[in-house]
């Protein structure tokens, strides 16, 4: 049986590790990045969120609550960024959820508009956004920028050279700017998800054979949540994680152990 989606809640109370902060979640109106703005809000922050449509983010604002500020912006686009940029102000939290899988394919057959939309959307919105917010965190000497990868950036996966690659590249990024932001007190980290549940990889649980295939080769056997996605992003997020930094942790049920 799937299992639906939805956030953890604290049983004794709000504990609001991220009282008073600032998030901007990319990618927000479904699955991971609305499953990390949820918790985020959960915890106090004020979240923009943003996505293509601006009647769906209001709508997941609507639900969600006022602390959400929906903003449509495609993360492809210089000035659609900047103006993001520019309605959040000073930020303290950037979630690089925002990300794309249209080139799959064999890595033979991939051309080059392919290839530019894939480092366009994965990859350069990541670069764009965090030069835009990182020197107002270097100033304020605090920040955590959590960037979304995928175990596909770990080991190739089948037919997603592209993506394999832009999110490799991703993680990369992640080290680079750790080591460089780092003395300013501003720490980068990677999530790398196995197969979540969501709209963006619905071709490999909507299929019963396809889905079972990948349950039974890993220790944890469920469908992986975004939620359980959104809490790990809370700990990178908050000073539960202030001693970290530079780091890509995979959650994926324990699908890439060897031994399975």
């Amino acid at each position: 049986m799937l299992q639906t989606s939805g956030t953890a809640r604290c049983e004794a109370g709000v504990s609001e590790q991220l009282q008073g902060k600032t998030a901007i979640v990319t990618g927000a109106s479904r699955g991971i990045g609305r499953a990390i703005t949820e918790t985020f809000v959960r915890e106090g922050a004020r979240v923009f969120i943003c996505g293509r449509k601006q009647e769906t983010l209001e709508a997941v604002a609507a639900e969600i609550g006022p602390a959400v500020i929906p903003v449509a912006c495609h993360v492809g686009k210089d000035e659609d960024i900047r103006a993001l940029l520019a309605a959040a102000g000073d930020v303290d939290i950037l979630v690089n959820n925002a990300g794309t899988n249209v080139a799959q394919g064999p890595a033979l057959e991939m051309n080059d508009a392919q290839f530019d939309k894939m480092v366009e959307v994965n990859l350069k919105s990541a670069f764009r956004l965090i030069n835009g917010v990182a020197p107002g965190m270097c100033a304020r000497g605090s920040g955590s920028i959590i960037n979304i990868a995928s175990i596909s950036g770990v080991r190739p996966q089948y037919h997603g050279m592209l993506y394999s690659m832009t999110k490799a590249a991703l993680i990369m990024m992640t080290q680079s700017y750790a080591v460089e932001l780092g003395p300013q007190g501003v720490r980068v980290n990677a999530i790398a998800p196995g197969l979540i549940q969501t709209k963006l990889s619905e071709y490999y649980w909507k299929d019963d054979d396809r889905r079972t295939h990948q349950i039974e080769r890993q220790p944890i056997r469920h469908l992986g949540q975004p939620a359980e996605i959104a809490e790990i992003a809370l700990m990178m997020a908050s000073g539960a994680s202030s001693y970290m930094t530079g780091q890509t942790i995979v959650v994926d049920g324990g699908h890439l152990l060897s031994s399975i």
